[in-house]
């Protein structure tokens, strides 16, 4: 398997060196300019270029996408008045807070946090309103 890399890799060096000898380079887009390379340095270096690919094509990852359905989530319930939806809507929060959580190989301590305070707070004014 070592020399089928080696020969694709001879195979693509004298693609490159060809396309250099033809002048195939000199018109690149960021020709001259620094490479951003601090921007992806804290992914694993194996999920580096496909994270690249995605970000080029404005996806997310999905773990990120649920990360931005949680944050917008949380901006929207803030807004909510009515003591029911809000409980509604925290259960959903929290669903897919525990989602997020059980995607990740991470210690407990660094899970995202859910929003049973709010939800306690919730139940006593349920109870009170309803005395």
């Amino acid at each position: 398997m070592s020399n089928l890399f080696n020969v694709f890799d001879k195979i693509a060096e004298e693609k490159i060196r060809e396309a250099i000898k033809n002048g195939e380079f000199e018109d690149l887009p960021g020709k001259g300019k620094p490479l951003n390379l601090e921007e992806e340095r804290h992914l694993p270096a194996h999920l580096r270029l496909a994270y690249k690919i995605l970000k080029n094509a404005d996806c997310l990852p999905p773990e990120l996408e649920l990360r931005k359905e949680i944050r917008t989530m949380e901006t929207l319930l803030s807004g909510v008045r009515d003591a029911q939806e809000k409980y509604r809507q925290m259960k959903k929060l929290n669903y897919l807070i525990m989602k997020l959580n059980m995607s990740r190989k991470v210690p407990a301590a660094l899970e995202e946090n859910q929003h049973y305070y709010e939800k306690l707070l919730d139940k006593v004014e349920l109870k009170k309103a309803s005395e």
